[in-house]
C-alpha cells in the first residue's frame, strides 16, 4: 500500500535562489542529518539549459529530466553497513519544480516530488514524497512505528539546514 507524506516551508529567498540550490544534487548530502554520511557515490547529469529570460547569478543548475544519482547512507547511526540509492529525476520543470524517483533502495517504492512557489515573503517549497515499503504488513506496521517519524524528523533536519545553506550562499552573493 502507498503511504504519503507531505512538508512545507517558507524560505525568505528569491525563487531562482531556491530553486536552484535545490536542482543542484551536490546540496543533497548537505541536507541530510549528518549521521547518515550521505554521500553521492556516482552521477549522470543531464543539465536542461535555462530559459533565455532567466538570471541565476552564481548558481549551477546541473540536474534535468533524465539525471541519474547513485547515493549511499547509513541506515541507522554508528552502522557499518551503508545502503545504496539509485535515483532519478522526472518532470524537471523551471522554478516549479521537479521530481526524484528511486531505482534502487530501500524502499519498494518512493518518488518525492519539490514544488517552489514565489511568495508575498519570498519562496514556498512544497515536499511530497510518495513511498511504499517491502514486506506487506509488517512494512505498514514499520511506518506506524517508526519510519513516518523518521521521515518527519528528516525533513525537520533538512528545512533547518536548508535556512542555514541558503543563508551561507546569500552572505557570499553580497560580498
Amino acid at each position: 500500500m502507498r503511504l504519503h507524506f507531505q512538508t512545507e516551508q517558507r524560505l525568505p529567498y528569491p525563487i531562482e535562489q531556491v530553486f536552484a540550490f535545490f536542482a543542484d544534487p551536490t546540496n543533497l548530502p548537505r541536507l541530510m542529518p549528518t549521521w547518515q554520511h550521505a554521500r553521492i557515490e556516482h552521477a549522470i547529469y543531464v543539465s536542461p539549459p535555462p530559459p533565455l529570460d532567466l538570471f541565476l547569478g552564481s548558481y549551477r543548475v546541473t540536474a534535468g529530466t533524465g539525471t541519474r544519482l547513485t547515493l549511499t547512507i547509513r541506515p541507522i547511526p554508528f552502522s557499518p553497513i551503508r545502503l545504496t540509492w539509485d535515483a532519478l529525476i522526472e518532470d524537471f520543470r523551471w522554478l516549479e519544480g521537479f521530481c526524484d524517483v528511486q531505482l534502487r533502495g530501500p524502499f519498494k517504492y518512493w518518488r518525492h516530488c519539490h514544488t517552489v512557489q514565489s511568495h508575498r515573503s519570498g519562496t514556498l517549497l512544497h515536499d511530497e514524497v510518495e513511498y511504499e515499503l517491502p514486506l506487506g504488513p509488517l512494512g505498514f506496521l514499520a511506518d506506524k512505528l517508526f519510519v513516518h517519524r523518521q521521515l518527519a524528523a528528516t525533513f525537520n533536519y533538512r528545512h533547518r539546514r536548508t535556512l542555514e545553506l541558503l543563508a551561507i550562499e546569500a552572505a557570499h552573493q553580497s560580498l
